[in-house]
Order: structure tokens, then sequence, then C-alpha cells
């Protein structure tokens, strides 16, 4: 079977046995921030688990894409040299909230695996492996599916803790939890390895291939165990592994899939793929790049976007190592829609967008190489022996993306070697730090856990009446709040937006005769709306009946903002073409931000026009209709998905603008009719990571506030130019130019003195023999000054040394020249050195010309004075 065969049958015939098939959710996870990248199949799920979130179903199955590169969940290091680790994998998994439990789950799998109408696997080749005690899924295997004993392994807590165990599977430290059991496939005793449990079970002869979590229990910060009213079922079975079995390979890397992308990547790079493991790190990575940048993600300094740069780069070096001289890794992202893009449409309808990214940071990786060379120059240039520091090395690799092979090609050929041990420490050092940072300490057991669930009433209200139905004060549940506490209340019906989909949560007040909640914001858990404030009136109690009442200043203002985000989205798509995709959003009171992903800068007359497009809308007044379908429904009707949004089984669908400019699916609150925004004025547009763009814009009257702030300063430019303001361009550029003829007169005068300076320079040369020697303190310069200085001394010296120095705040510069036909008796860097060190500091560079530094000024004038004799004895004839 190949690969995609595999996939479908998998989902079939859970969708056979009740299941609902879901789709991938995005790698890019909603609204948890514990995670980088989505890792596992449950990671939609997490919230039905947690009891926070019903289904209109209670069976689900899945192919979810998943990523392991950065954080905790990291594979990177391994990815290519390994037969099973992967950056970008898929995961298999059939799911249970409350449904059933060990026994279904144990003889579904059962059945897939060994079933004839399914993968038809040998009993007798698999084996499993249960908790320790876990008495009832050990029966279950024995008795019922009929597994002989000693293919039956219980394991115990092996990682030194009580419940920590491969066969024991836990949420967080606290939360849901159970034990697992796992299903091994035997290759056989022609491959070295063990069973599991046993020494040797690292080797490739037992390889597990499904994994079935039993959440059960529900662990406190305590460490108890309590059983949880609803079990529930999480299970997965990657992908690639099974594919493997079923095609008799050993190495994930040698199944189908895998040997269409390699076959692809030797194309492109010209070579025949005789297994290497450049190509299959290639292969592997080409996949969690393009679906990363399918799923919003772009090349960038920081968080998901640096882990995608660091992959794309490792890409692109192992392609340099196979010989690769220009870009080639967007090239194989066809081959890639070709194999999957049948499973995950997101990759065909974003091909182009996908190729433009990965092409982008392929030529900026070259630019970057030619930079971290320059840096490298620099640095051994500051060396004071043949060692090149672990640190300088591990810079070189992380900040520059100069990876250490090529650092040492570099120090060979300057007779220097590099401290690997050094860089080890640094890179580990960074590791512990991306460890830590990557550990979130979430006691799923604080979450507030209400049954039901918060209606929402403010699509048509802005007020209502409500009921107390449960209050927090410093997170634990309350049942009376006195003045003066801070709380969260959560209510049986709200008017109050809850923050979601990139628009702040509402403010405003919780009130009764005596009683005044002041409401600062409003999140969101599950599908409870959660009420941040203060009670400054009176007392409050559980079940006490209020007035809920936003404020409908800031409401309006997020209305129109909001609206004006949904035409702005439509503006640039039309004006700069349909690659234009949303990469975030925030909607405040006071402004909107608006995130998209496109390659460069938008020049004053797109912003203009854009702008203009917008505006064109809103004084169409047309009406804002919502539409509530399906999701299905409303991708068939043309509506956009808004990124980073979490949609349900029922969505809005907003349409705004004349003939439906703008249809998007949406849960924001919105004007009525577009004439509501008022104006619209963009504020700002700036990069914020490489493809992507930030717009800033504001609304109605803030807008005409900023408008008029913006006339007053151009009347009291004009004023101070003394022209009207028709010929202010006219006047400025006059001014421009007059500056620019200025600076060219200063430049010319200044290049006059300094040649008057260096014939005094020369006059103050002494001789040593044949060889001229000139030690100058040159106050008032810096050290580019003395640079420059050099470069007009060194040819009029002939054979020479040099030595320049300056002093700015309390800093000493020094500089140190050497002609060519001494150096085999002084070095520049070597002098250099010498009189840093004096001066209490350090330096070093190249033989002819070397810089450094101090911070002992007054010692300066012996030091200079030492360079004489220093030279005499150096200097032979």
């Amino acid at each position: 079977m190949k690969s995609a065969q595999v996939r479908e049958a998998f989902l079939n015939y859970f969708a056979g046995q009740g299941h609902t098939r879901v789709a991938s959710s995005s790698l890019v996870p909603a609204d948890d921030p514990t995670l980088l990248f989505t890792n596992a199949g449950m990671n939609q799920f997490k919230d039905c688990f947690l009891g926070l979130e019903k289904r209109p179903y209670h069976r689900a199955v899945s192919s979810q894409k998943c990523v392991r590169a950065g954080g905790k969940h990291n594979d990177l290091d391994n990815v290519g040299y390994t037969a099973r680790h992967h950056t970008f994998f898929e995961m298999l998994g059939n799911f249970s909230f409350g449904d059933y439990f060990k026994r279904d789950a144990i003889h579904f799998a059962w059945n897939f695996l060994t079933g004839k109408a399914w993968l038809a696997l040998p009993a007798e080749k698999l084996w499993v492996t249960v908790y320790a005690t876990d008495d009832e899924a050990y029966r279950i295997w024995e008795r019922e599916i009929g597994v002989p004993a000693e293919r039956i392994v219980r394991i115990g807590d092996n990682k030194g803790a009580l419940y920590a165990s491969d066969n024991f599977w836990a949420m967080g430290d606290t939360g849901p939890c159970g034990p697992c059991t796992e299903i091994f496939y035997d290759h056989g005793p022609e491959v070295a390895g063990g069973p599991p449990g046993s020494p040797d079970e690292d080797g490739d002869r037992y390889i597990e291939i499904w994994n079935n979590v039993f959440m059960q229990f529900n662990r406190t910060a305590d460490g108890v165990l309590h059983p949880l009213p609803a079990p529930s079922v999480d299970t997965g079975m990657g992908l690639e592994r099974i594919t493997a079995v079923l095609q008799g390979v050993h190495s994930n890397y040698d199944i189908d899939l895998f040997l269409h992308l390699r076959a692809a990547t030797a194309v492109q790079l010209g070579i025949q793929d005789e297994g290497q493991a450049s190509i299959r790190v290639i292969a592997d990575h080409i996949r969690s790049c393009a679906f990363l940048v399918a799923d919003g993600v772009l090349p960038s300094n920081e968080g998901r976007g640096y882990v995608l740069r660091r992959i794309i780069r490792r890409a692109c070096r192992h392609g340099n190592k196979l010989g690769a001289r220009q870009p080639f890794f967007h090239a194989l992202v066809p081959a890639l829609v070709e194999i999957m893009g049948g499973a995950y449409p997101e990759l065909q309808n974003r091909q182009d967008d996908i190729m433009r990214a990965l092409q982008a940071e392929e030529e900026q990786f070259a630019h970057t190489l030619e930079n971290g060379l320059k840096v490298m120059e620099q640095s051994i240039a500051g060396l004071t022996g043949t060692l090149i520091p672990g640190g300088v090395v591990f810079t070189l690799a992380d900040t520059y993306g100069f990876p250490p092979d090529l650092t040492a090609d570099v120090a060979r050929e300057r007779g220097l070697t590099l401290d690997m041990e050094g860089f080890e420490v640094a890179l580990q050092e960074q590791r512990l730090r991306s460890r830590a940072h990557a550990h979130f300490a979430v006691d799923y057991n604080s979450l507030i856990r209400q049954e039901g669930e918060t209606s929402f009433t403010g699509y048509d209200r802005d007020e209502d009446a409500v009921r107390v139905v449960a209050m927090y004060r410093d997170g634990a549940a309350t049942d009376v709040l006195q003045a003066g506490d801070e709380a969260l209340v959560l209510l049986d019906i709200t008017p109050f937006y809850a923050r979601s989909g990139g628009q702040n949560g509402d403010c405003g007040i919780l009130e009764a005769v005596g009683v005044r909640f002041e409401v600062a914001d409003t999140t969101k858990q599950g599908q409870l709306h959660i009420h941040h404030g203060r009670l400054v009136e009176g007392s409050l109690r559980v079940g006490d009946a209020l007035q809920a009442r936003i404020d409908i200043s800031l409401r309006q203002r997020l209305r129109a903002h909001h609206s004006a985000t949904h035409l702005l989205h439509a503006a640039l798509r039309e004006c700069l073409g349909k690659h234009i995709t949303q990469q975030g959003s925030l909607v405040a009171g006071d402004y909107l931000r608006f995130d998209i992903s496109h390659p460069q800068p938008l020049t004053p007359a797109e912003l203009c026009a854009v702008a203009r497009r917008v505006n064109q809308e809103i004084m169409a007044n047309t009406e804002v209709r919502t539409e509530l379908m399906t999701p299905s429904e409303a991708k068939a009707h043309g509506a956009m998905a808004l990124f980073g949004e979490k949609y349900g089984d029922e969505v809005r669908v907003l349409s705004m603008g004349e003939a439906e400019f703008s249809k998007e699916l949406c849960g924001g609150t919105h004007v009525r009719r577009t004439g509501d925004i008022g104006y619209f004025r963009i504020t700002s547009e700036s990069g914020v990571a490489a493809g992507v763009r930030r717009i800033e814009a504001v609304c109605g009257l803030l807008a005409v506030d900023q408008a008029q702030e913006a006339e007053e300063q151009l009347n009291g430019l004009a004023r101070d130019l003394k022209v009207p303001r028709a010929r202010m361009e006219e006047r400025l550029k006059q001014m421009l130019e007059r500056m620019r003829e200025l600076e060219k007169n200063l430049e010319r005068a200044q290049q006059s003195l300094s040649r008057a300076a260096t014939i005094d320079l020369l006059q103050q040369a002494k001789s040593l023999g044949e060889v001229k020697l000139l030690v100058v303190n040159m106050p008032g310069s810096n050290a580019k000054a003395l640079r420059e200085a050099y470069d007009s001394l060194r040819e009029r010296l002939g054979s020479s040394v040099v030595v320049l120095a300056t002093v700015h705040e309390q800093q000493i510069s020094l500089l140190a020249g050497v002609s060519k036909d001494l150096h085999g008796q002084l070095r520049a860097g070597d002098l250099v050195s010498e009189l840093a060190i004096k001066l209490g500091g350090k330096g070093g560079g190249r033989p002819d010309m070397a810089q450094g530094g101090g911070q002992d000024v007054q010692a300066l004038p012996a030091v200079l004075a030492s360079v004489e004799a220093y030279c005499k004895a150096r200097l032979v004839g």
C-alpha cells in the first residue's frame, strides 16, 4: 500500500466505526500558548479532554500534520541520520471523549492492523506493552485478543519517578493522565535489537507503531490520581512508520512518499541518489517548511519563524554540501504538492506563496554567508593565538548561519584551529535555555471548571439582565466578594465580547442597587466568558441578579476597527494581488493592526490606493450582512477564514461592501453599515519579519483627529519655510540641494586639510636605517580617522612602521601598520597586541595592519615612546 492509501484506509475504517472524520488542524496551535507547533493528533482536542469544550460528536478520527523541531519536542539534530526522525510527520489518531474506553480501543486497533480487509499484518509479528499495574488492558490483550503472554510486556516506572514511564502518559504535571498500551512490529531475527523492556530495546528489530492512551485519572498538584468521571481515549500511529512496515523497508526514508521527494531533490541538484544523508535531510525539510509556510509561518528571528528559518538554512547547507550553488530548495515544492496536495489542499492553494517565501530565504541565506565571512575575518583579526574560541564559532553558526564546517575550512587556510569543545559548551547552554523557555508548567486543575456555557447576546445587545453563576478570587472559587476584591466573574448570559480572533475584549459595568463591579477585560475559556475586574461597591454573591452594561463608546470603536480590517484585507488583495494573506491582527479601541504576507514594503502610492479603496467602500454605506452556516458551506460560498481563529461546527459569515467586496468567517462584533466606520486612515507600514508587513490604521473620529493634527503640522511647516503649502515641496528640494552643495564644499575643505595634515605627519617620521618609523598621538580623532590617515601615509612612506593613537571619552584607539617587506621581522598584529596589553586592553589583526585599544590613558605617552625600542630590537640590518 502507498502512503496515501494507508492514510485513507485508516480514516475510512474509523469512520465506519462511528467516528467523525475531522480535518487536520493548523501547525500553528489555536489559542494554546503552551505549544510552539502542533506536535500530536490530540492537540486540537485538548479542550475536549479537559472538559472545557463540547462538540457534537464523541468519537473522532484524523490524520494530523505535526512538526517537532523546536522547544521540548525537537528532533532536528537527528533528522536525516536515523531511520525514523523527522521534522514533519503525520499522526493517525482515533479519539473517544467519554464514549468507549480500553476494550473498544484495543479491539479497534487490532482489527485494523490484522484484518484482511485492512492492513492484514501477521498477528504473530505484533507485540504489545501495558503499564505494569494495568491488569485490565493486560486481560483484554491476552483473553480477548489472544496475544500470547510472552508477547505482552508490562512496563513500570522506568524514568526515575512515580508514574514516569514509557507506558504512562500525562498532559502535564497535573491534569488528565493515564496508562497506555503500545503495539510493536517485529522485523525478525535478522535485524538487531530486543523486545520492548529489554536491554536491547533500542535496536531496530521491534518498532513501535501505535500508542493507545487511556485517560482515566486526574492528577492533582499533590501527585494523587483521582478517577475521571468520563474516561477518554487518545491514540496515535505515525503514518510514515506504519507505511514502512507495510512496504517492507526499515527506514521511513525508503517509503514511496520519501522516494518521490528524494528523486526530485537529486534531479534539482543534478546528482544521483545514493542514499546520502543530505538528500534525506532535504526531503524531510521540504515537508516541514512548505507546510509551515502554508499555515502562515514565515522565516524570522524569533519564535516559530526562527525555527522555520533554521530548517530552511539546514536544508540549503546540505544542498551546498551536495554541490548546489544556486537556490534549489523552493523548486521542490511542486514535487511535494504532487504527492501530498490531494490530502492537504492548502499546499496546492498556496504553492506560489510557499515557493516565493522559500526562495527569498534561500537568497538571503547566501547573503548571510557572505556576512558571516566578514564577521569571521574580524574575529580572526582580533586573535592573540591560533585557536578560534568556541563562543565565536557558536555565534557565527547561531547568529549568522555560518556552519562550523565552513568556519573550519577558512581556519585551516589561516593555520588556525577551532575550539570545538567550547562550541559544544555554548551549544549545550543554548539547548538548556531553549528547554527552559519551552517548559510550560501548566496546572490544568487551576483552569476554571464550570459546567455549561455562557450565552453571548452582544451581537444584538449592549446590555442585558444577567445572573452570577461562579466567581474566582486569587485562583480559587468563592461564593462572595467584598468591595475592593479583584476577581473573575462568570455569568449565565453576557453582552460582553470575549477577547478572541484578534479583537480585544469588552469593558463595562456589572451593577445592581448598591453593587458595582467594573469589568476591565473579558476573556474566554472553552465556552465560558470570564469577566475580569474589581468590585468597587457593595458585596456580590453567586446567584445575584445584575445588569450587565458594556462600554458602548469602546464597543463602537472596536466594531469600526474590526470591520475596517475586513475591508483592508479585501483592498490589499485587490490592489496588491491574491498572494496577500493575513498573518495576524489586533483590533483595539484606539487603533487596528494588520499583518500580511508580502515580499516588500508597500510604496506610498500603494498605501494611498489601498486607503482610498477602503474609504470608497465606507462611503458606499452598504449593509453588513451576517449568515450562519457550516464551515464547508462557508467555503463553498467563497468565504475566507482568518488566520489564527478557531472555528466550530457553525460559523458566522460576514459580507460587506458593494458586490460582496469582503466575505470572511468571523465571530467578532461589527458595524451595521460600512458608513458607520466613518473614515479610515493608515498611520504606518513596517516590516515585522521576512515577507511579513504590518499596517496600522485608525478609524472614525480618531482618524479625523490625526488628519487634523497632520494638517496643523503641515501649516506650521509652511509658516517656518515662509512659503504657501503648495510650494513646500519645491522649497524643501531647494534647501536639500543647497545642503548637499555645502556638504560637498565641506568635504573638499576637509580633504585639503587632510593632505596638509599628512604632509605634517610625514615630516615627523624617524629613520631606523632604511625603515621609516612614525609614532603619533592624534587628539580629536577616532578609529576611522586613524585608518584613513594610515591609508594616505602608507604609499608615501615606503618601507615603514606606523603607530597611530587617539583618545576619545577615556578610551584609547590604536592602529599599527607595517609594510610588506618587513613582515619577516615584524608584524602589525603582534605590535598592536603588545601595546594594547600595556594599556590595559587588547588588539590584533593582519600582518600589514592591525587595531586595538585600552583604558590606561596616563600610560599612553610612555607606551608610544616604547615603540622605537620595540622596532629596533626586531629589525635586522
